[in-house]
């Protein structure tokens, strides 16, 4: 007789408990809400929530957790597979549990050079692997080369640092001191960050203003124009959606052809122009 044998390949997430669930329920209804019309629901509209609906469950969990995954499929009608592609094609999200303050620290080129490598060296040494308060990781370019090397945590800015002001700065969130970043408001936590970036209003006090700073090496550019009496080409109005005008030749074989029927598979196709 043949023995059967069962594998078991995963544990079946579990379940928030019913007030975490009855809550984010609440606030996925109000994310929901804004990917599809009311009078005319639409579920492939809906499924457009998805990405803040990651940050929700971020929010609640600290990274995207197979409760989470659960969570966001559930509430659009996916399946894990499906949210679990998402959550893993962007770095935003996180796969792992995630302390109060995520330090990245962008190794991407030019910050590399600039000191970006020796930076997170620095802070490799400093950090103590027990403290489940601070996250170090690499972080992608965030579009402030201008002021390279730049360190985030929680995605606020901190530029032209050093491996000595990377360490100042992770000090201070260790011993809980208020930490403002180059541009913006205080630092709040990751699970708060994550909230707001779900959608949810952003309470810190003078976060609607405190992003405003345009520093020199931004607008560097623009004053040499100035200065030498640069402005932009003229261009004439595109045609064929911006593709470049036909010489003559051209726009006749476009003109008797356009409305013609592609050749059918087994009919040759016409040879390229000058063959």
């Amino acid at each position: 007789m043949t023995e059967r044998v069962f594998l078991q390949l995963g544990t079946r997430p579990v379940p928030y408990p019913e007030d975490v669930r009855a809550r984010l329920d609440r606030d996925a209804d109000t994310i929901i809400a804004r990917y599809s019309l009311p009078e005319a629901p639409d579920p492939q509209m809906a499924r457009s929530a998805l990405l803040p609906l990651l940050h929700l469950v971020q929010a609640e969990d600290g990274f995207v957790s197979p409760t989470g995954i659960e969570f966001c499929a559930d509430r659009l009608g996916l399946t894990g597979a499906e949210v679990t592609a998402v959550s893993t094609f962007y770095s935003m999200y996180r796969r792992e549990p995630t302390g109060d303050y995520l330090v990245g620290v962008c190794t991407n080129t030019l910050c590399a050079v600039m000191g970006g490598d020796a930076i997170f060296e620095a802070l490799q040494d400093h950090l103590d692997s027990g403290d489940d308060r601070l996250t170090l990781t690499r972080v992608e370019c965030n579009a402030a080369c201008d002021y390279a090397p730049v360190v985030m945590v929680n995605w606020e800015f901190f530029d032209d640092q050093t491996p000595e002001s990377a360490r100042a700065l992770v000090d201070s969130l260790r011993i809980g001191e208020e930490v403002v970043p180059t541009r913006g408001a205080s630092l709040c936590t990751f699970k708060e960050t994550q909230r707001i970036l779900a959608g949810f209003p952003d309470e810190r006090p003078g976060a609607a203003h405190a992003g405003g700073r345009v520093g020199e090496p931004t607008l560097a550019g623009l004053h040499i124009a100035q200065d030498a009496g640069m402005t932009a080409p003229t261009v004439s109005r595109p045609t064929d959606s911006g593709a470049a005008p036909l010489d003559s030749e051209e726009a006749t074989a476009a003109a008797t052809t356009k409305d013609k029927p592609a050749p059918a598979p087994t009919e040759s196709v016409p040879p390229e122009k000058g063959e």
